[in-house]
C-alpha cells in the first residue's frame, strides 16, 4: 500500500489576495518559509521514498526544507521535479486579485461546475485536464515507488491547492464538481494510501497532528486483504 503524502506549499506574499498561477520567480515570504521549516520538523520522522515538487518556486523551496529537516542519510540524494504536479494554468485569470475575479461569469462555473471550467487565454487549462494530468503523475509515481522501495512505501509531492483538490477528490471517489467542498491549507499535509481495492484518505488538510501513524507498518500477518476496510473502523 504505497502512502502519498501531499504537501501544500508554504505562503507567498499573492497566496489569498491574488491568483498566483505560474507567476516566475515568485517564492516563499518570511511567513511561508517558517511554515516550510515547519512542515518539514513535522515529517521528519517519515522514511520517505522518494521527494517530489511542481517546478514552481514556492513548491522548490517548501521541498527543500522538507528535505533538509531529517538530514540527507534520511531523505532521497534530491527532490524530483514533475510538471504534472505544477499549478493549474490560470491564464489571462493569473496575477489577478481574486476581489476582481469573483465579478467573472467564468467565477460561478469555478464554484459550481469546475469540471466545465476552461481559463481564457493562449495557456488557459481546464480544471479536468489539470485533475488528469495529476491523477496520472499519482499513479506512475505509485507504481515506480512501489516497484522500487515495496508496497509500503511513503512519498512526498509539494504542491498546489486546486491540484491538491482534485487529486482528493479522485481518491474520494468525487465528481470534479465536488472538490470545491475539499480544503488544502498552505503548508498542510494530506495523506492518501493506495491499494489496488481502493485509495483510502488518511489524512485531510492537517496542519499540525503527530505523523506516528504514516510511518510505513511493521508486517502482522494480518488475514485482513489489503484494500479492505476494517469493520467498524479498525483499531
Amino acid at each position: 500500500m504505497t502512502t502519498l503524502l501531499l504537501v501544500r506549499h508554504g505562503l507567498t506574499e499573492l497566496t489569498g489576495p491574488v491568483l498566483a498561477g505560474w507567476t516566475p520567480g515568485l517564492g516563499l515570504d518570511d511567513r511561508g518559509r517558517a511554515q516550510a521549516r515547519a512542515v518539514g520538523a513535522r515529517l521528519a520522522p517519515v522514511p520517505l521514498a522518494a521527494l517530489v515538487s511542481s517546478p514552481l518556486d514556492r513548491c522548490l523551496q517548501t521541498a527543500a526544507e522538507i528535505a533538509v529537516a531529517a538530514g540527507a542519510a534520511a531523505r532521497p540524494a534530491g527532490i524530483e521535479v514533475d510538471d504534472r504536479f505544477g499549478e493549474v494554468r490560470y491564464g489571462d485569470w493569473t496575477g489577478r486579485p481574486l476581489k476582481e475575479l469573483a465579478k467573472e461569469p467564468l467565477w460561478r462555473v469555478v464554484q459550481a461546475h469546475p469540471s466545465a471550467a476552461v481559463f481564457p487565454g493562449a495557456d488557459g487549462e481546464g480544471l479536468a485536464d489539470a485533475q488528469s494530468r495529476a491523477v496520472a503523475a499519482v499513479r506512475s509515481w505509485n507504481a515506480r515507488v512501489a516497484a522500487e522501495h515495496g508496497d509500503n512505501a511513503v512519498y512526498a509531492v509539494c504542491s498546489h491547492g486546486d491540484i491538491i483538490k482534485a487529486i482528493v477528490a479522485d481518491a474520494l471517489g468525487l465528481h470534479l464538481d465536488q472538490f470545491q467542498r475539499i480544503q488544502a491549507d498552505p503548508a498542510s499535509v494530506t495523506a492518501i494510501r493506495y491499494t489496488e481495492l481502493r485509495p483510502f484518505v488518511v489524512r485531510l488538510n492537517d496542519t499540525g497532528g503527530d505523523v506516528a501513524g504514516l510511518v510505513p507498518p511493521a508486517d502482522t500477518g494480518d488475514a485482513v486483504a489489503e484494500g479492505d476496510a476494517p469493520v467498524g473502523g479498525g483499531a
